[in-house]
């Protein structure tokens, strides 16, 4: 079985995957953003570097897929193959970062390798505020994070709920992370598992 959590960046995807896994004893699939070569590079000249870094988003998530399908036992995976087609690059697109002839590439391709893959069992979509979003990334202190603009972040905000309003791949919870401090509080820990059980009681 394949559980995605999908929102946007600093909602709190990895700490929710990492908490989830250990709580139900499943395999954790983490996102490799440390690993990825063209992050620096793209906060500071996202122009030039919004293909290069999409395409690497592409490929990795697509074989992270392949690997997830390949497991008899239950994988959660920190980030869906779908928002970088869904949010990320028509983000980019719609900013004038991403040139068309690129974006209509990037599409074409991703078109294909979804097709050839399952979507999640469940999809968790974590909503956040902006200001949520900003203190979060502001907490982890990672330097290539520190020149993301706002107006970036809020592009992302309004099409993930795009994509979110007409999702109908799978199961799909939506969790309020400005209402539930899973992170702190055991108890909003405790209510987003209860949620996810009742969601995964009609999958068995």
């Amino acid at each position: 079985m394949h559980i995605a959590i999908a929102g946007n960046i600093g909602s709190g995807k990895t700490t929710l995957t990492r908490m989830l896994a250990e709580h139900f004893h499943w395999t954790p699939k983490y996102e490799s953003v440390d690993y990825n070569p063209y992050l620096s590079d793209f906060y500071n000249d996202m122009e030039r570097w919004s293909f290069n870094i999409q395409i690497f988003f592409l490929n990795k998530r697509f074989l992270d897929v392949v690997e997830i399908s390949k497991h008899d036992d239950i994988v959660i995976q920190d980030r869906s193959i779908y928002e970088d087609a869904c949010i990320f690059a028509p983000n980019l697109h719609n900013m004038g970062l991403m040139s068309t002839r690129d974006f209509e590439n990037y599409s074409s391709l991703f078109t294909l390798m979804s097709s050839l893959v399952k979507a999640p069992d469940l999809l968790i979509y974590l909503r956040s505020s902006i200001p949520h979003l900003v203190g979060n990334i502001q907490k982890r202190g990672r330097e290539y994070e520190s020149s993301i603009r706002l107006d970036y972040l809020k592009g992302l905000n309004a099409l993930y709920e795009e994509w979110i309003a007409s999702y109908k791949d799978g199961k799909l919870l939506i969790v309020d992370v400005d209402k539930y401090n899973f992170e702190e509080s055991p108890e909003d820990f405790g209510t987003i598992c209860d949620l996810i059980e009742a969601q995964l009681n009609g999958l068995f």
